[in-house]
């Protein structure tokens, strides 16, 4: 069921963060709740992260609990398996999402089935973090969005979120959960805004999409960096006279249907909007469930904004690849006009 954008009790403490400072917000405060919560990874601790994202925490709870790894992926998550199997709650970062691969194997032969190989004798809650997605002209291996991968593997939860906020209270949901959670953090927005965000512990529910943006004429279904280009589309459009509503995701399995489905039996028409390659995105997926689910509300084919169907390009041709406001904006007219 889908959630409006995150708000707070005007009474209750804020701070103001940018997404990435609310990663560590999330990390710290659930760290000092709950002594089982363990950070580790390549350079998380004295270093407090290539992006900082835990800056900090290793000062303050110690070499126990902040663990700095060797370069080995694989041995990363395998250690974190193990941890998660007999009662702790590790938190793994990955420093790329590029960079996962070596972990392919731990995380969906091992993480996402250890309930159903135990018959629920064990569960594995652990949280993988990783920066994800281009935009900062970073070398090859360092702007991959291959969420759909994940997304395919039953017994993994996948989250991304788009807004400090909503970074604080998916973390804490992730980390409280008691089975494997993927957790994308977009690194081209890490530090492009600040939001109020609880200083206290909060929740955010996994599985549940947030409506940006309400309108009556076409639905557009986006989420992590890309949520913030459509809004901005979303909002060009309106003074050309399409109402569009802007559903972001935040939590991609469980995928929130009813919201999706919901949103299109109003409007009739839908655009899916995300920075992976076209084929077998996420974006077919969510085709294919308003195709099943509500046929017969379609007034318009449903136009898909997305990366190519190539490796992610260097430097000059970056902004090209990325889905950006106009060329969202042409596709969001064309299911709108057609």
């Amino acid at each position: 069921m889908a959630a409006e954008t995150g708000t707070q009790s005007e009474s209750a403490e804020t701070e103001s963060l940018t997404l990435v400072q609310a990663v560590r917000d999330g990390l710290y405060t659930e760290m000092q709740r709950d002594e089982d919560v363990i950070v580790m990874g390549e350079d998380v601790g004295e270093n407090g992260g290539v992006f900082r994202a835990t800056e900090g925490l290793y000062d303050e709870f110690g070499e126990n609990r902040v663990i700095d790894t060797p370069l080995a992926e694989s041995g990363i998550v395998g250690t974190a398996i193990g941890m998660a199997a007999y009662g702790l709650r590790p938190v793994p970062e990955i420093q790329f999402l590029g960079f996962i691969y070596p972990a392919f194997d731990q995380i969906v032969s091992h993480a996402a089935r250890l309930r159903t190989r135990s018959r629920g004798r064990f569960t594995c809650p652990l949280v993988v973090r990783a920066p994800y997605g281009g935009g900062i002209r970073a070398p090859e291996h360092h702007s991959e969005s291959s969420e759909a991968m994940f997304v395919h593997q039953p017994g993994l939860k996948v989250v991304i979120p788009s807004t400090p906020y909503d970074t604080k209270g998916l973390l804490t949901s992730a980390i409280r959960d008691p089975d494997p959670v993927l957790f994308l953090e977009p690194k081209l927005i890490y530090r492009a805004f600040r939001e109020d965000v609880p200083v206290d512990s909060y929740e955010v529910p996994l599985g549940e999409a947030a409506v940006r943006r309400h309108g009556e004429d076409i639905s557009v279904y986006t989420w992590g960096a890309m949520t913030r280009p459509t809004v901005e589309a979303a909002d060009n459009l309106a003074e050309e006279g399409i109402d569009v509503e802007v559903v972001d995701l935040r939590t991609l399995s469980p995928l929130d249907e009813e919201t999706i489905v919901e949103s299109f039996e109003k409007t009739g028409r839908a655009a899916v909007v995300h920075e992976a390659p076209k084929t077998g995105g996420l974006g077919a997926e969510i085709v294919a469930t308003l195709q099943e689910e509500s046929l017969l509300y379609q007034e318009a084919p449903i136009t898909r904004i997305t990366g190519f169907d190539t490796p992610f390009p260097l430097y000059a041709l970056e902004d090209y690849y990325l889905p950006e406001p106009e060329r969202i904006e042409d596709g969001i007219r064309e299911a709108a006009e057609f």
